[in-house]
């Protein structure tokens, strides 16, 4: 299974050039704790870094920086870590643990975004996956009473 197919395609973006407070907007208006950062490129749009509300807070509030001081391109990551599409899951999720990031944007051959996976949508899949694990046991000890009954 590769990453594309699971993926949050609809991905919430800030260009490097906005403020601290529009991205904070965003992030608010889209109810996403973090936002990843592009440029415009032929075709789509090329991640640049990701900008997290935890940024906000540790390089903005606890030092007190006014935030029209600075734009999201002062503040963003900027070792960015990517997945491409045709990646597999456990690939991306052992890049993910490598470099110590929750969240990991998604591109395609050309690097253009195409979405972005987290920590919680991995544990939603997982869910999802021991869910139905779950079902298949209950299913079988039914199937065996039954068997067992007749």
């Amino acid at each position: 299974m590769s990453i594309g197919q699971f993926c949050i395609r609809d991905t919430v973006i800030v260009d490097k050039d906005d403020t601290i407070v529009e991205a904070a907007k965003v992030m608010r208006a889209h109810h996403v704790g973090s936002v990843v950062v592009v440029e415009e490129a032929e075709g789509g749009c090329k991640p640049l870094g990701i900008l997290t509300d935890r940024d906000l807070v540790v390089e903005i509030l606890a030092e007190e920086v006014a935030p029209d001081a600075v734009t999201v391109g002062d503040v963003m990551s900027f070792e960015l870590v990517t997945a491409q599409e045709q990646d597999g899951l456990w690939e991306t999720l052992q890049r993910m643990r490598a470099h110590g990031v929750r969240r990991i944007p998604v591109v395609d051959e050309r690097g253009l975004l195409v979405g972005i996976i987290s920590a919680d949508d991995y544990l939603e899949i997982l869910a999802g996956e021991l869910g139905e694990l779950a079902r298949l046991l209950a299913r079988e000890k039914g199937r065996e009473e039954q068997a067992r009954s007749a």
